[in-house]
């Protein structure tokens, strides 16, 4: 089981039933980090690997150790770091932060560690993020730094996926939707209304599962480039394609479970009060269903990284969202909300435009509005088509970006991942508790 981005860990997976337990400890800020050491691992639990350092240290690799031992000199207080260099995160007393090894400089939340002045922990950098918890700025920057560094590898993935959603959408909307009307007409036929209805609903559909399907795909390949990128690596389109291929089935199954589930919960809360012709508790169970969809959502949000990366199965994946959001719901929710406000702001500023024109120039303006026949216009649908695959190919990477890095996120918050992807991007005894030298005779 590949536990880690890009690289298997050498340890058991986290997934499993022998499972690290891990304590967490909560800042002033809410964020949640792993409490290690022998307290935090209760007799017969399985250790997280048999190469895992004692309680981990957010310094950067390779810096002079202090020795330790009954010869070490006494501590010196720690030095203000150079500018630009990373301080505590969260310092001070009760802040989030991990315990201090033996005769080593106080880590990141506990008082006496390295102070700086953007409040951070000194952290190595391998690739498009630190390894440490991560803020909102960082988590963003490092999508659009993926996405900018690596374009040769995304752009490809995502066009090719937007283009093909793209002209699907635009020759179902030109061949199955009818003239639809959109002023009312006091003599237009109930049943041809309806018929319009269902068909309008049809061609909703059949564009849905088209989105789904290509969704996924790029998903998959882009949750292994991100991946490779946290640890400073390239990755082809071939190598994406070869990691995630033989996750692709259970990813779609992942995907159909969620939506499936989150429909099911409509269909109970609405349904019910529909048939017996209440409105008000249709409404009222309508907006509960949302809010309960929008809780599983945020809940299983990092499923699928948890799925692609660690190898696991469906079930198992979902479960691993749950624990790692848990205790971190309102601060995923707010990350993913912002994520999807910009780029549901990006692709505005790019398809309405370009939708607007078609409709002035080829759709007929307003009375092809009224009469339907700006819906079916080839030149309208094509400008259309063109925003949206450009919209989707710019903003994809983006949502899918912000996802894995979540997950990453979490995983160094609650399980200390960040060792391991030090060691994984090759910073050798990353982490590792600073040992006596020599005392010479």
């Amino acid at each position: 089981m590949n536990d880690s981005p890009g690289r298997p860990t050498p340890g058991p997976s986290p997934s499993g039933d022998g499972e690290r337990p891990s304590a967490a400890s909560h800042g002033p800020n809410g964020d949640d980090t792993p409490a290690t050491g022998a307290a935090a691992r209760p007799a017969g639990a399985q250790k997280w690997s048999a190469e895992q350092p004692p309680p981990a240290q957010w310094q950067s690799p390779g810096a002079p150790q202090p020795p330790t031992g009954p010869a070490a000199p006494a501590p010196t207080p720690p030095q203000q770091p150079a500018p630009g260099g990373w301080g505590p995160y969260g310092s001070g007393p009760g802040g989030p932060g991990q315990q201090a090894g033996p005769g080593g400089p106080a880590p990141y939340g506990q008082p006496g560690g390295p102070a700086g002045p953007w409040g951070k922990p000194p952290a190595a950098k391998p690739g498009v993020i630190p390894l440490r918890p991560l803020d909102l700025g960082e988590i963003l920057d490092g999508a659009v730094a993926t996405m900018r560094g690596h374009w040769r590898s995304v752009l490809p993935i995502t066009l090719v996926v937007s283009t093909v959603i793209g002209v699907l959408g635009v020759l179902v909307q030109k061949y199955t939707v009818p003239d639809l009307q959109v002023a009312a007409d006091p003599q237009s036929d109930p049943a041809e209304a309806f018929r319009n209805l269902g068909s309008s609903l049809l061609v909703t559909g059949i564009d849905a599962f088209v989105q789904v399907i290509g969704t996924i795909a790029a998903t998959a390949l882009l949750t292994m480039i991100f991946s490779r990128a946290v640890l400073g690596r390239s990755s082809s389109i071939g190598e994406a394609w070869r990691e995630a291929r033989p996750s692709l089935l259970r990813l779609i199954g992942l995907t159909l479970l969620v939506a499936v589930g989150m429909a099911l919960v409509f269909a109970v809360l609405i349904v019910p009060a529909a048939l017996a012709g209440s409105i008000g508790l249709a409404v009222l169970g309508g907006l509960g269903g949302l809010v309960l969809a929008v809780w599983l959502g945020i809940t299983f949000s990092l499923a699928s990284p948890a799925l692609m990366l660690e190898r696991s199965g469906v079930i198992t994946s979902l479960r691993r969202s749950a624990k790692l959001v848990k205790g971190s719901w309102w601060r995923i929710f707010g990350i993913t909300l912002l994520t999807g406000l910009i780029t549901g702001f990006v692709s505005a500023i790019i398809v309405w435009p370009l939708t607007i024109v078609g409709l002035i120039a080829f759709g007929g303006g307003i009375s092809g509005l009224e009469d339907g026949t700006a819906a079916t216009a080839w030149g309208a649908l094509i400008l259309s088509g063109i925003g949206a695959i450009i919209a989707q190919t710019i903003t994809m990477p983006i949502q899918s970006g912000v996802t894995v890095l979540l997950y990453v996120d979490q995983r160094i918050r609650r399980e200390a991942l960040d060792l391991e992807l030090g060691r994984a991007a090759g910073l050798e005894h990353y982490g590792a508790t600073p040992t006596a030298p020599p005392t010479g005779g």
